[in-house]
Protein backbone atom coordinates (compact mmCIF):
# COMPACT_ATOMS: atom_id res chain seq x y z
CA UNK A 1 0.00 0.00 0.00
CA UNK A 2 1.30 3.53 -1.11
CA UNK A 3 1.88 6.06 1.15
CA UNK A 4 -0.88 8.96 1.58
CA UNK A 5 3.08 11.90 0.96
CA UNK A 6 3.84 9.46 -1.87
CA UNK A 7 0.18 9.46 -3.40
CA UNK A 8 0.42 13.19 -2.58
CA UNK A 9 3.12 13.35 -5.36
CA UNK A 10 1.96 11.60 -7.69
CA UNK A 11 -1.65 13.31 -7.78
CA UNK A 12 -0.63 16.94 -6.66
CA UNK A 13 3.06 17.51 -7.85
CA UNK A 14 3.63 15.12 -10.78
CA UNK A 15 1.19 16.46 -13.09
CA UNK A 16 2.59 19.89 -12.57
CA UNK A 17 5.58 18.78 -13.58
CA UNK A 18 4.06 17.24 -16.87
CA UNK A 19 2.08 19.92 -17.38
CA UNK A 20 5.24 22.39 -17.17
CA UNK A 21 7.46 20.60 -19.82
CA UNK A 22 4.11 20.46 -22.37
CA UNK A 23 4.67 23.99 -22.62
CA UNK A 24 6.73 25.93 -24.80
CA UNK A 25 8.51 27.71 -22.24
CA UNK A 26 9.03 24.71 -20.57
CA UNK A 27 12.46 23.92 -18.59
CA UNK A 28 13.62 21.16 -16.91
CA UNK A 29 11.83 19.80 -13.63
CA UNK A 30 14.68 20.59 -11.24
CA UNK A 31 14.85 23.97 -12.31
CA UNK A 32 11.31 24.36 -10.72
CA UNK A 33 10.66 22.55 -7.38
CA UNK A 34 13.39 23.59 -4.38
CA UNK A 35 15.27 21.27 -2.18
CA UNK A 36 12.80 20.52 0.24
CA UNK A 37 10.44 18.61 -2.33
CA UNK A 38 13.09 16.93 -3.52
CA UNK A 39 13.95 15.76 -0.17
CA UNK A 40 11.06 14.22 0.63
CA UNK A 41 10.85 12.70 -2.51
CA UNK A 42 13.42 11.05 -2.03
CA UNK A 43 13.14 9.90 1.40
CA UNK A 44 9.43 8.67 0.61
CA UNK A 45 11.48 5.78 -1.80
CA UNK A 46 13.54 4.83 1.35
CA UNK A 47 11.08 5.19 4.37
CA UNK A 48 8.83 2.52 5.79
CA UNK A 49 5.11 2.87 5.09
CA UNK A 50 3.17 4.51 7.36
CA UNK A 51 -0.39 7.26 8.00
CA UNK A 52 -0.08 10.05 8.69
CA UNK A 53 -1.98 12.19 11.87
CA UNK A 54 -3.86 15.20 10.25
CA UNK A 55 -1.64 17.68 11.69
CA UNK A 56 1.58 15.81 9.86
CA UNK A 57 -0.35 15.55 6.58
CA UNK A 58 -1.85 19.48 6.85
CA UNK A 59 1.65 20.30 7.68
CA UNK A 60 3.44 18.22 4.38
CA UNK A 61 0.40 20.06 2.10
CA UNK A 62 1.51 23.22 3.34
CA UNK A 63 4.99 22.96 2.86
CA UNK A 64 4.51 21.34 -0.43
CA UNK A 65 2.59 24.33 -1.83
CA UNK A 66 4.88 27.14 -0.50
CA UNK A 67 7.63 24.95 -2.38
CA UNK A 68 6.45 25.27 -5.45
CA UNK A 69 8.35 28.07 -7.70
CA UNK A 70 6.90 31.38 -9.01
CA UNK A 71 8.09 30.41 -12.35
CA UNK A 72 6.33 27.76 -12.27
CA UNK A 73 3.03 29.18 -14.28
CA UNK A 74 4.07 32.89 -14.18
CA UNK A 75 6.13 35.80 -15.78
CA UNK A 76 7.74 38.95 -13.84
CA UNK A 77 6.89 42.25 -15.55
CA UNK A 78 9.42 44.94 -14.27
CA UNK A 79 9.58 48.51 -13.98
CA UNK A 80 13.29 49.18 -13.80
CA UNK A 81 15.25 52.36 -12.48
CA UNK A 82 16.33 54.23 -9.54
CA UNK A 83 13.43 56.04 -6.90
CA UNK A 84 15.83 59.13 -7.03
CA UNK A 85 16.47 59.30 -10.53
CA UNK A 86 14.31 60.52 -13.39
CA UNK A 87 17.01 59.80 -15.52
CA UNK A 88 17.95 55.91 -14.75
CA UNK A 89 14.60 54.97 -15.52
CA UNK A 90 11.05 54.90 -15.53
CA UNK A 91 10.86 53.55 -12.00
CA UNK A 92 12.43 57.06 -11.07
CA UNK A 93 9.80 59.22 -13.10
CA UNK A 94 6.70 58.14 -11.39
CA UNK A 95 5.05 57.63 -7.27
CA UNK A 96 4.80 54.18 -6.40
CA UNK A 97 1.06 54.39 -6.28
CA UNK A 98 1.57 56.02 -10.17
CA UNK A 99 4.02 53.07 -11.25
CA UNK A 100 1.82 50.12 -10.04
CA UNK A 101 -1.22 51.28 -12.28
CA UNK A 102 0.67 51.87 -15.44
CA UNK A 103 2.69 47.77 -14.61
CA UNK A 104 -1.04 46.85 -14.00
CA UNK A 105 -2.09 47.94 -17.12
CA UNK A 106 1.16 46.53 -18.84
CA UNK A 107 0.89 43.34 -17.21
CA UNK A 108 -2.71 42.85 -18.73
CA UNK A 109 -1.39 43.36 -22.37
CA UNK A 110 1.10 40.68 -21.42
CA UNK A 111 -1.55 38.51 -20.00
CA UNK A 112 -3.66 38.52 -22.91
CA UNK A 113 -0.72 36.75 -25.17
CA UNK A 114 1.08 35.08 -22.52
CA UNK A 115 -1.26 31.66 -23.90
CA UNK A 116 -2.00 31.24 -20.04
CA UNK A 117 0.93 32.56 -18.10
CA UNK A 118 0.16 34.56 -15.61
CA UNK A 119 1.57 37.80 -15.08
CA UNK A 120 3.32 39.09 -11.57
CA UNK A 121 4.24 42.19 -11.25
CA UNK A 122 7.91 43.52 -9.90
CA UNK A 123 9.82 47.30 -9.44
CA UNK A 124 13.65 46.61 -10.08
CA UNK A 125 15.28 48.96 -8.10
CA UNK A 126 19.10 49.69 -8.55
CA UNK A 127 20.69 49.68 -4.95
CA UNK A 128 23.93 50.27 -6.02
CA UNK A 129 25.14 53.06 -8.52
CA UNK A 130 28.35 53.14 -9.78
CA UNK A 131 30.34 56.85 -9.46
CA UNK A 132 33.73 57.49 -11.14
CA UNK A 133 36.59 55.90 -10.13
CA UNK A 134 33.94 52.61 -9.47
CA UNK A 135 33.10 53.81 -6.30
CA UNK A 136 29.19 53.04 -5.72
CA UNK A 137 26.73 55.03 -4.31
CA UNK A 138 23.64 52.92 -1.62
CA UNK A 139 20.10 53.25 -1.95
CA UNK A 140 19.17 54.69 1.28
CA UNK A 141 17.66 51.91 3.65
CA UNK A 142 14.20 54.07 4.03
CA UNK A 143 13.60 54.22 0.43
CA UNK A 144 14.39 50.57 -0.35
CA UNK A 145 11.75 49.52 2.53
CA UNK A 146 8.84 51.92 1.30
CA UNK A 147 9.12 50.09 -1.94
CA UNK A 148 9.23 46.45 -0.04
CA UNK A 149 6.57 47.14 2.45
CA UNK A 150 4.36 48.54 -0.79
CA UNK A 151 5.27 45.52 -2.55
CA UNK A 152 4.20 43.12 0.73
CA UNK A 153 0.87 44.87 0.74
CA UNK A 154 0.25 45.04 -3.31
CA UNK A 155 1.64 41.32 -4.14
CA UNK A 156 4.87 42.93 -6.20
CA UNK A 157 8.20 41.26 -6.13
CA UNK A 158 10.98 43.48 -5.39
CA UNK A 159 14.42 43.09 -7.18
CA UNK A 160 17.66 44.91 -5.74
CA UNK A 161 20.58 45.21 -8.59
CA UNK A 162 24.52 46.12 -7.47
CA UNK A 163 26.05 47.56 -10.10
CA UNK A 164 29.42 46.79 -7.93
CA UNK A 165 32.02 48.91 -9.72
CA UNK A 166 35.56 48.52 -8.18
CA UNK A 167 34.40 46.48 -5.65
CA UNK A 168 34.20 42.43 -4.85
CA UNK A 169 31.08 41.07 -6.24
CA UNK A 170 30.43 38.33 -3.77
CA UNK A 171 31.19 41.37 -1.02
CA UNK A 172 28.46 43.54 -2.93
CA UNK A 173 26.17 40.61 -3.18
CA UNK A 174 26.54 39.97 0.46
CA UNK A 175 25.43 43.41 1.52
CA UNK A 176 21.76 42.94 -0.13
CA UNK A 177 21.38 39.49 1.94
CA UNK A 178 19.55 40.59 4.70
CA UNK A 179 16.97 41.83 2.69
CA UNK A 180 15.89 38.68 2.14
CA UNK A 181 14.54 38.09 4.81
CA UNK A 182 11.49 40.02 2.84
CA UNK A 183 9.83 37.16 1.17
CA UNK A 184 9.57 39.25 -1.78
CA UNK A 185 12.80 40.23 -2.49
CA UNK A 186 15.28 38.87 -5.31
CA UNK A 187 18.39 40.12 -5.87
CA UNK A 188 20.48 40.85 -9.71
CA UNK A 189 24.25 41.84 -10.53
CA UNK A 190 25.11 43.86 -13.33
CA UNK A 191 28.63 42.87 -14.88
CA UNK A 192 28.53 46.19 -17.14
CA UNK A 193 29.67 48.04 -14.18
CA UNK A 194 31.72 46.07 -12.54
CA UNK A 195 34.48 48.45 -13.81
CA UNK A 196 36.44 51.16 -12.22
CA UNK A 197 35.76 53.34 -15.40
CA UNK A 198 32.23 53.40 -15.97
CA UNK A 199 31.14 54.62 -19.74
CA UNK A 200 34.80 53.64 -20.75
CA UNK A 201 35.29 50.05 -19.98
CA UNK A 202 32.39 47.44 -19.89
CA UNK A 203 32.95 45.45 -16.79
CA UNK A 204 32.38 41.51 -16.24
CA UNK A 205 31.49 38.27 -14.19
CA UNK A 206 33.11 35.58 -14.41
CA UNK A 207 31.27 31.72 -14.50
CA UNK A 208 33.05 30.69 -11.43
CA UNK A 209 31.84 33.92 -9.25
CA UNK A 210 28.13 33.45 -10.52
CA UNK A 211 28.08 29.94 -9.09
CA UNK A 212 29.95 31.18 -5.93
CA UNK A 213 27.06 34.09 -5.77
CA UNK A 214 24.26 31.81 -6.16
CA UNK A 215 25.83 29.43 -3.63
CA UNK A 216 25.91 32.02 -1.04
CA UNK A 217 22.05 33.09 -1.89
CA UNK A 218 21.52 29.38 -0.90
CA UNK A 219 23.66 28.96 2.02
CA UNK A 220 22.02 32.05 3.43
CA UNK A 221 18.30 30.96 3.21
CA UNK A 222 19.49 27.67 4.22
CA UNK A 223 21.27 29.05 7.50
CA UNK A 224 18.82 31.84 8.01
CA UNK A 225 15.80 29.23 7.63
CA UNK A 226 14.08 31.29 5.07
CA UNK A 227 11.53 29.37 2.98
CA UNK A 228 11.15 28.99 -0.61
CA UNK A 229 13.83 30.53 -3.68
CA UNK A 230 15.15 33.16 -4.49
CA UNK A 231 15.79 34.91 -8.39
CA UNK A 232 19.13 35.86 -9.23
CA UNK A 233 19.38 38.64 -12.28
CA UNK A 234 22.50 38.47 -14.45
CA UNK A 235 22.82 41.20 -16.96
CA UNK A 236 24.67 40.30 -20.75
CA UNK A 237 24.38 42.06 -24.31
CA UNK A 238 28.00 41.26 -25.08
CA UNK A 239 30.21 38.67 -25.22
CA UNK A 240 32.47 40.45 -22.68
CA UNK A 241 30.14 40.91 -19.38
CA UNK A 242 30.42 36.82 -18.36
CA UNK A 243 33.62 35.61 -18.98
CA UNK A 244 33.77 31.59 -19.20
CA UNK A 245 29.91 31.48 -19.63
CA UNK A 246 29.60 28.05 -20.15
CA UNK A 247 30.75 27.10 -16.48
CA UNK A 248 27.68 28.92 -14.89
CA UNK A 249 25.40 26.52 -13.15
CA UNK A 250 21.82 26.24 -12.67
CA UNK A 251 21.42 23.47 -10.60
CA UNK A 252 21.07 25.13 -7.32
CA UNK A 253 17.86 24.15 -5.20
CA UNK A 254 17.07 27.00 -3.29
CA UNK A 255 18.59 30.01 -6.74
CA UNK A 256 16.65 30.55 -10.13
CA UNK A 257 19.38 31.68 -12.24
CA UNK A 258 18.44 34.65 -14.53
CA UNK A 259 19.91 35.36 -18.06
CA UNK A 260 18.89 38.60 -18.77
CA UNK A 261 19.12 40.30 -22.35
CA UNK A 262 20.02 44.10 -21.72
CA UNK A 263 20.98 45.65 -25.10
CA UNK A 264 19.38 48.74 -26.59
CA UNK A 265 18.74 49.13 -30.52
CA UNK A 266 15.83 48.22 -33.09
CA UNK A 267 13.74 44.78 -32.38
CA UNK A 268 16.34 43.09 -35.00
CA UNK A 269 19.45 44.17 -32.90
CA UNK A 270 17.62 42.97 -30.14
CA UNK A 271 16.70 39.86 -31.40
CA UNK A 272 20.35 39.24 -32.51
CA UNK A 273 21.94 39.73 -28.64
CA UNK A 274 19.42 37.76 -27.62
CA UNK A 275 19.77 34.84 -30.18
CA UNK A 276 23.71 35.48 -28.55
CA UNK A 277 22.42 35.00 -25.03
CA UNK A 278 20.18 32.74 -26.07
CA UNK A 279 23.47 30.19 -27.26
CA UNK A 280 24.27 29.87 -23.93
CA UNK A 281 21.72 26.77 -22.76
CA UNK A 282 23.54 25.90 -19.56
CA UNK A 283 21.35 29.26 -18.48
CA UNK A 284 17.84 28.22 -19.56
CA UNK A 285 16.20 30.52 -17.44
CA UNK A 286 16.05 33.62 -19.69
CA UNK A 287 15.23 37.60 -19.13
CA UNK A 288 14.69 40.52 -21.32
CA UNK A 289 14.75 44.29 -20.91
CA UNK A 290 13.34 46.56 -23.15
CA UNK A 291 14.24 50.91 -23.28
CA UNK A 292 11.72 53.81 -22.99
CA UNK A 293 12.51 56.75 -25.08
CA UNK A 294 11.98 59.19 -21.84
CA UNK A 295 13.32 62.22 -23.81
CA UNK A 296 17.46 61.93 -21.93
CA UNK A 297 19.51 63.70 -24.44
CA UNK A 298 22.47 61.43 -25.45
CA UNK A 299 20.50 58.68 -23.70
CA UNK A 300 19.59 55.29 -26.19
CA UNK A 301 16.31 53.46 -26.35
CA UNK A 302 14.43 51.08 -28.25
CA UNK A 303 13.12 52.33 -31.52
CA UNK A 304 10.41 50.98 -32.24
CA UNK A 305 9.68 49.13 -29.16
CA UNK A 306 8.76 46.05 -29.49
CA UNK A 307 5.23 44.57 -28.74
CA UNK A 308 4.58 42.07 -26.00
CA UNK A 309 3.48 39.47 -28.78
CA UNK A 310 6.84 40.36 -30.12
CA UNK A 311 8.84 39.47 -27.17
CA UNK A 312 6.98 36.16 -26.34
CA UNK A 313 7.53 35.18 -29.84
CA UNK A 314 11.97 35.05 -29.16
CA UNK A 315 13.32 31.73 -28.41
CA UNK A 316 13.22 30.61 -25.93
CA UNK A 317 10.49 32.35 -24.65
CA UNK A 318 11.65 34.82 -21.22
CA UNK A 319 10.12 34.60 -18.25
CA UNK A 320 11.70 38.24 -16.53
CA UNK A 321 10.86 40.73 -18.66
CA UNK A 322 12.10 44.51 -17.31
CA UNK A 323 10.90 48.41 -18.97
CA UNK A 324 13.81 51.10 -18.40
Amino acid sequence: MLSKKYLLFVVILLPLLICSASQPHAVFPHMLFTETVNNWKKAELTQPYWVNTKEEQEAFNQNAENQVSILLNTDILAYYGHPNSRNMGILGRHSIEELDKMLTVLAAEYEAVSGGRKIQKAFYLIYGTVWPEGEIGILGRETLMRYINYGLENNILIFIDHQIGKYDPIDSLKRMLPFLHYPNVHLALDPEWRTEKPMEYFGYLTGEELNTAQQVIEDYLIENNLPGERMLVIHQFNHLMIRNREAVRTDFDRVRFIHCMDGIGHPGMKRDSYAFNARATNMPLKGFKLFYNLGIPGAGFDEPLMTPAEVYALNPRPVVIMYQ
